[in-house]
């Protein structure tokens, strides 16, 4: 008992200190005076925590977990449930899985501010860590990720989940086809020489035609010395000749003379290979969708100058990673961060709202956007990773059981259970797995209007062309 102030025969103003048996003897517990109550003075574990053979069999657990989904959830029911059935996900049934294996029993307690722990400017813990600290938890459970920071105030088991951080970002809108998508199998450039080519040929067929004797015929066979002969390659016919040629039709025309059937031969076989590679890439060019610019690295991001908002969870580690980061590609995103605080989020799902109604890319752990991934098909994680980290157990500083939970989780990673349960709750639970059933339809694509409108306007802008031509001939022979 401490100091107390006695008024009229009563103790009014006095200080108790509550003390408990542990391994070391009795040891301060909590202190309670009468203007401020219970406080609580615990350094050491309780001695029920502790086990001469560092067996856990029987023992009780209050393990913490927060709402994030796939690692706890709430579980839906249409009946009122209580207690540990109320909780389920990868986290959950990993605590379930050791329990098993190493015979402790446990009670799950909600992280009611979903806040896992963060040191603040006065060296105090808040959220998850906190609770541990303070020994209304003995487990923490969640996506918790281990950094320098934590371990410096709570043991961690060996990481359960690899991970790193990488970039959420919504996936590159479809522009619409170009209305003459069917010249992109060609740039421009080879468009330009086809064209050149075709009027080079047609020029050279009518000079070689008015030079070579053997393209010179007698109009009338009848007449052994005729008074003039006929050419068949004038201009006009070199040009149908030539461009019937490249558009694999024949014509009425046949070269005759050596010079003219050497110009057709070489003319020929450099049209195949020009309509086979046309016709090899069309099919491509029709079918591929054009996509609109996105971003492709973290240095895209820091180089957007606003153009592409970004930010991340507060004062999660997401965002401290930056915030300590030394590469100054990092240090420019921390900067911008710090500068626009209404771009960090206070959770992740706040984030994927934002990455889908706005331009607006979210830092957060790789695992978190392959379980968003597998159900929001119109978002998709941006390069690699942009650190390497990991997923623990947390508990208070040398507890007596974290070796045992660091070899319990090795062995559920050797037997390949970690890896089931991931498959579980990412890709089969809860929806997972429905982009990548869109994604597998076999059914071909059909092409519309869009896609070959181009060539139905060339038809009319040919058919109109020719129509007007044939009535100026008739207008002008009449």
């Amino acid at each position: 008992m401490g100091s107390q102030r006695v008024s009229i025969g009563h103790r009014t103003d006095f200080l108790l200190d509550i003390v408990e048996l542990g391994s070391a003897g009795l040891e301060k517990v909590a202190v309670w005076n009468s203007s401020e109550g219970l406080a609580s003075a615990r350094t050491t574990a309780p001695l029920d925590a502790l086990a001469d053979d560092g067996s856990l069999k029987n023992r009780t657990f209050i393990v913490l977990t927060a709402l994030s989904p796939p690692y706890g959830m709430l579980k839906r029911s249409p009946n009122k449930l209580t207690g540990n059935d109320r909780f389920e996900g990868f986290g959950i049934d990993l605590i379930h899985e050791l329990s098993l294996m190493l015979g402790f029993n446990y009670i799950f307690h909600l992280q009611e501010d979903g806040v896992y722990g963060s040191k603040g400017e006065n060296d105090e813990w808040n959220g998850m860590i906190k609770e541990l600290l303070e020994y209304r938890a003995d487990l923490a459970i969640t996506d918790l990720t281990i950094t320098a920071d934590r371990e410096g105030a709570v043991d961690f088991t060996m990481p359960f989940m690899n991970l790193g951080i990488s970039i959420l970002y919504r996936k590159p809108t479809k522009l619409a086809p170009s209305l003459f998508s069917f010249m992109s199998p060609f740039s421009t450039e080879v468009w330009l020489y086809l064209g050149f080519g075709y009027l080079g040929v047609s020029v050279c067929l009518f000079i070689l035609g008015r030079i070579s004797p053997g393209e010179w015929d007698n109009p009338y066979p009848c007449v052994e010395e005729p008074e003039f002969l006929e050419n068949q390659f004038s201009f006009r016919n070199a040009l149908w000749f030539t461009i019937g040629a490249l558009l694999q039709q024949g014509t009425e025309l046949a070269a005759k003379a050596p010079s003219t059937r050497a110009v057709a031969s070489i003319w020929w076989f450099f049209t195949l290979i020009m309509v086979s590679s046309y016709t090899a890439n069309l099919a491509a060019f029709l079918t591929v969708e054009s996509l609109s610019p996105t971003i492709g690295s973290a240095e895209d991001l820091a180089n957007a100058n606003g153009a592409v908002k970004y930010g991340a969870k507060r004062d999660g580690s997401t965002f401290n990673f930056f915030k300590d980061a030394e590469y100054p590609t990092y240090q420019k995103m921390y900067e911008y961060m710090k500068e626009n605080p209404d771009l960090l989020t206070s959770s992740n799902p706040e984030g994927l709202a934002r990455v889908k109604s706005d331009n607006y890319a979210f830092l957060m752990e790789s695992t978190s956007i392959e379980y968003i991934i597998e159900r929001e098909c119109d978002v998709t994680q941006v390069n690699g990773l942009l650190d390497d980290k990991g997923y623990g157990i947390a508990m208070r500083k040398n507890s007596p059981y974290r070796n045992a939970l660091s070899a319990a989780v090795l062995k559920l990673q050797e037997q390949g259970k970690l890896t089931v349960l991931k498959i579980k709750w990412w890709k089969e639970k809860h929806g997972g797995g429905a982009c990548l059933r869109g994604s597998l339809d076999g059914k071909p694509k059909d092409l519309d209007m869009a896609n070959v409108g181009g060539v139905f306007l060339v038809l009319l802008i040919g058919v109109s062309l020719a129509f007007w031509y044939g009535c100026c001939e008739f207008i002008i022979t009449t």
